[in-house]
């Protein structure tokens, strides 16, 4: 499906380091006219299609194109003067109608924007050949790069002499009043927080480094899902044409590109994220205050080694140079000694293509801090599938009870510790966010006094609330969350808090107070009980994920409230507040749910030239178009939707939808349904007779991890798991995503393992879940995957009450669509998101084939079907009854054969080799074999023959010729055995025939010989 895109130049105008399919041609087509109307374009390829390259080769080209034209009318302005070469919309940007003004007026303001954009251009040119010359020495010359690396060498050793010759002068220095408190606790006090005013901070630049700041040339910002997928894509472009000549940087958090390995131990991103900052703003602190040290308060700060400007300058123009993926750029940063965070981020405004993850660009304040401008610039967002949860989940926050009471705790002791030091602005918003910690507590019914562990809650269940009906009733509305977020954000109130639990947190320590509180010292009780040794020295380099969100729920709760304090600061009508009150206080949480997306998506559509939104399987559009799209203010008339079909011959893919079972149950697995034995026993008789003709690996997946877990039970005790195990090993997929890997080596070792021995096993089942981690991300290519059955359909748990929010929600925003309410269409197209996503693991390459199995009669439903990608709504059968399905999968199709029929000549063909190989044991031996069957000769089964074998086989149509060829072979061998010289046999002067498949003849008998 295409429509609404300007044509793109001729298929042999993109440069692609292949021949590219047609499909490719047609995508890169419909992209470069996207792009070059401005549009916003939904873009549907399948996996296996070339995707990636597809994006890049298109995209580039667009943009070489583009910049050719731009030079080509810089240079025609220039030459004029600026006199008629100016384009109507460069020539006022912006600028008031000057109608009704005199003509002189007129014309010395048209006289002036001239000259302004002449000497705008010139300065461009002056700046863009600078550039240029800098990366084409830096290209070209090798000296240059191993003086900067001496140089740097010569620094640090300078330094090291320096701080060695400070330590020296120190010694001996006095400790100085009773009352000062240790140099390292210094670090621990807010500074004085000066203003609430919002001013603009360039995060790494200082005042006199404005000449790091470049003007933004044209450029395409890629963003995908993952890290891995984000590498992948770098690598496709230093594979493509384009990889010697694009100006490529790769973004990443702190936690991928951080070469401190001091902040790096910390692990948890927003520890690694509050210490550098902390690190810069020691470095700003300790400059501005060099000429005045004696007075200085702090006199132990820790300053980054690697934050060096000129050496993150000379980063830049390295990234700048040639195409690194993420792993090349921390590489990099660790030999140049230049922090590769910041680096890369020096080098945006020069880039011509950002590789980025997807926060960062739908997160608005991470976008801003990177320094990411999206005016008049392109933006491709890539495995967009589910973008719309993606940008609710950056949005949404929830804290629990026991996060509220310990940063309740923790600031209560921080502030009774620090209460003389700290300055009055500080303490006036420190009490605001106790305050607030304090309300928010007793909306789940508890005191943040008491342990909340031991609170019972005496209304249990969930409750949803607009912002402002939350904030009244809590009694917060007076607290302006704006500048509490601000504070939160420029005063490092979350890391000085974490650094002061860690100091005070364990058992050897406690925190000294002048006041004998007994209050607080209940609270560092408490504090130390929900520490639980979760700072003890000797812990693992690199723990567990579920470690890291166990220091950040103990050891930084504060961290967590933050997120939720800047969520409340969205509209009212944007989301809702969810209290979800447990058996206790701790159990209890809040959440933040961002019911509108649009609203954080509506300011990259509208500062962006063209918006590309990508995946392999974006069915349904229609959760794109009117919940995202439109909601954010696109016209419809920008919106272009393209979907091409797959690489694979049409035979390679059988799509079946299954309306009953062997026993003739309709299979229908609804809630109410799909609990009985007997639709569990039908599944399990699918299954059966499935795995006894289909070859290799087979993959199962079910609505949940509960359904599967029952059904697996059920077969246990019925016999039908015996009956699978003997046909296939039977794996399931774990709940843990460290476990994952473990199981699909052993699932894929399994299959391997089978298709080479043979025997009663023909391969491996994998049950997996839908939304698991195997529907996502995993490819199962080749013996894998050739079949994948979907059991059930998986609709979303509808008594979830963040659904039924957002169901209301779209029912109240939304128009109703061809009759249907929104909440209706949202819950098909969330099923049917998961169901596409799942069956698009099986196919993943031109060769590859594999059926695919629906095992629900509501799949046949015009309105579930439509939603089906359309390469495979093309190919599938829908049948009524088992018999005919079955009969189906083991019909030969093209490209080969039924995945049944391959099993059972692969089961023939071992049988006969293995038979055959008998009659040659030893170097001297010599025997014939005839095959008594004309079907030996058809190339498909002639084929499967051993290749020492099948080299020197012969065909013969009749049998008079073929007994002449035996009489013939076995005179000249035993006459030669007759001649031996000195007790050696003379070599069987016996020709070798040669056969190749293609000149077979098929007749009634057929003998094959070979002769030895």
């Amino acid at each position: 499906m295409q429509s609404g895109a300007a044509a793109g130049p001729a298929p042999g105008r993109f440069p692609f380091p292949y021949t590219p399919y047609r499909i490719q041609e047609q995508f890169m087509e419909a992209l470069y006219g996207a792009l070059e109307a401005g549009r916003v374009g939904i873009f549907e390829s399948p996996t296996g299609t070339g995707k990636s390259l597809s994006l890049i080769c298109g995209a580039l080209s667009w943009l070489r194109d583009w910049e050719e034209r731009r030079r080509q009318q810089e240079a025609r302005v220039l030459a004029l003067g600026g006199r008629d070469g100016l384009s109507p919309q460069r020539a006022r940007p912006g600028g008031a109608p000057t109608a009704g003004q005199p003509d002189w007026v007129t014309a010395f303001v048209h006289n002036k924007e001239q000259r302004d954009m002449v000497d705008r251009l010139k300065e461009e040119q002056i700046r863009r050949k600078k550039r240029e010359d800098r990366l084409e020495k830096i290209r070209h010359n090798v000296h240059l790069k191993y003086t900067a690396k001496r140089k740097r060498c010569e620094e640090d050793e300078a330094k090291r002499l320096l701080q060695l010759s400070k330590e020296a002068l120190s010694q001996g220095a006095g400790e100085g009043a009773l009352d000062q408190l240790d140099h390292n606790e210094e670090e621990l006090i807010l500074a004085e927080y000066e203003s609430d005013d919002e001013k603009k901070v360039l995060s790494g630049l200082e005042e006199d480094d404005d000449d790091l700041e470049e003007e933004h040339v044209t450029k395409i910002y890629y963003c995908s899902r993952t890290h891995s997928q984000l590498s992948q894509f770098v690598h496709e472009v230093q594979k493509s044409p384009f990889g010697k000549d694009t100006r490529l940087v790769a973004l990443g958090s702190r936690q991928n590109l951080c070469v401190n390995e001091e902040v790096r131990h910390l692990s948890a991103l927003q520890l690694i994220n509050d210490r550098c900052m902390e690190m810069q703003k020691n470095k700003h602190e300790k400059k501005s205050n060099e000429e005045n040290e004696e007075k200085k308060r702090r006199v132990s700060r820790t300053v980054c080694p690697f934050y060096s400007y000129e050496q993150m300058q000379f980063l830049r123009d390295e990234v700048l140079v040639e195409v690194r993926d993420i792993e090349q750029l921390v590489s990099l940063g660790r030999e140049t000694k230049a922090c590769p965070y910041y680096g890369s981020r020096f080098a945006i405004p020069a880039a011509q293509l950002v590789v980025l993850p997807y926060q960062m660009l739908l997160h608005e304040p991470t976008r801003n801090a990177a320094g990411i401008k999206l005016k008049d610039q392109v933006v491709i967002i890539d495995e967009a599938h589910n973008l719309i949860d993606t940008i609710t989940c950056i949005h949404s926050a929830e804290v629990s009870g026991s996060q509220l009471c310990c940063a309740h705790s923790q600031l209560s002791q921080y502030m009774e510790r620090y209460r003389k030091r700290l300055k009055a602005k500080n303490l006036m918003y420190i009490k605001q966010i106790l305050y607030l910690l304090e309300q928010f507590v007793a909306m789940l019914g508890g005191n943040v006094n008491q342990n909340p562990a031991c609170q019972a809650v005496s209304q249990t269940g969930t409750v949803l609330k607009s912002i402002n009906d939350f904030l009244f009733q809590s009694q917060t509305d007076n607290i302006n969350l704006f500048k509490v977020q601000r504070y939160c954000e420029k005063s490092l109130i979350s890391r000085k808090l974490f650094g002061f639990v860690e100091r005070y947190g364990g058992p050897a320590s406690a925190v000294k107070t002048n006041k004998e509180n007994q209050k607080l010292a209940g609270l560092q009780n408490f504090l130390l009980t929900l520490q639980q040794g979760s700072d003890k020295e000797g812990t693992a380099p690199s723990p567990p994920v579920e470690a890291e969100h166990d220091q950040l729920r103990t050891a930084s709760p504060l961290m967590q409230i933050e997120g939720f304090l800047s969520a409340l600061t969205n509209a009212n009508q944007d989301g809702r507040v969810i209290l979800n009150r447990q058996g206790t206080v701790g159990q209890s949480s809040l959440k933040f749910l961002l019911l509108n997306p649009a609203v954080h998506f509506a300011k990259v559509v509208e500062e962006c030239r063209a918006v590309i939104i990508a995946g392999g399987t974006m069915q349904p559009v229609a959760d794109f178009r009117e919940q995202l799209l439109c909601c954010a203010g696109v016209d419809p008339a920008r919106i272009v939707e393209f979907s091409c079909g797959h690489v694979i011959p049409p035979e390679n893919i059988l799509p079946i939808i299954l309306c009953s079972g062997p026993s003739n149950q309709q299979l229908e697995f609804t809630y109410q349904t799909r609990d009985l034995p007997q639709m569990m026993d039908e599944t399990g008789r699918i299954l059966c007779n499935l795995c006894n003709v289909i070859p290799g690996g087979v993959v199962c997946f079910f609505p949940s991890y509960e359904y599967e877990k029952q059904v697996y039970g059920h077969w246990e005790n019925s016999g039908l798991l015996s009956r699978l195990a003997a046909k296939k090993k039977i794996f399931q997929e774990p709940k843990k995503a460290n476990q994952v890997e473990q199981v699909l080596v052993e699932y894929a070792k399994c299959i391997q393992r089978c298709s080479q021995t043979g025997g009663q096993m023909t391969g491996a089942l994998l049950l997996s879940v839908v939304g698991g981690k195997m529907s996502e991300g995993i490819n199962f290519s080749d013996d894998l995957g050739r079949c994948v059955i979907m059991v059930g359909m998986p609709y979303p748990n509808i008594r979830s009450p963040e659904l039924q929010e957002k169901m209301t929600w779209l029912d109240k925003t939304m128009p109703r669509a061809a009759g249907q309410a929104p909440s209706k269409v949202l819950i098909e197209n969330l099923c049917m998101k998961a169901v596409n996503q799942s069956i698009g693991r099986a196919i993943r390459h031109q060769k590859d084939f594999a059926s695919v199995l629906l095992l629900d009669h509501r799949y046949a439903r015009p309105a579930i079907f439509n939603k089906l990608p359309q390469w495979i709504r093309e190919r599938t059968q829908v049948k009524s009854a088992f018999g005919s399905a079955f009969a189906e999968l083991r019909k030969p199709r093209a490209a080969g054969q039924a995945p049944s029929k391959v099993l059972i000549e692969n089961l023939c063909m071992k049988a006969v080799n293995q038979s055959i190989g008998r009659a040659i044991r030893h170097q001297k031996d010599f025997a014939s074999v005839l095959l008594l069957d004309h079907r030996y000769a058809r190339p498909a089964i002639f084929n499967k023959l051993p290749q020492w074998i099948r080299e020197r086989t012969q065909v013969k149509s009749a049998f008079g010729s073929a007994f002449a060829e035996l009489r013939k072979g076995y005179k000249s061998v035993l006459e030669s055995s007759n001649n031996t010289r000195n007790g050696h046999i003379i070599p069987q002067l016996v020709p070798t025939y040669l056969c190749h498949p293609e000149q077979v003849l098929s007749q009634e008998l057929c003998l094959l010989l070979f002769q030895f």
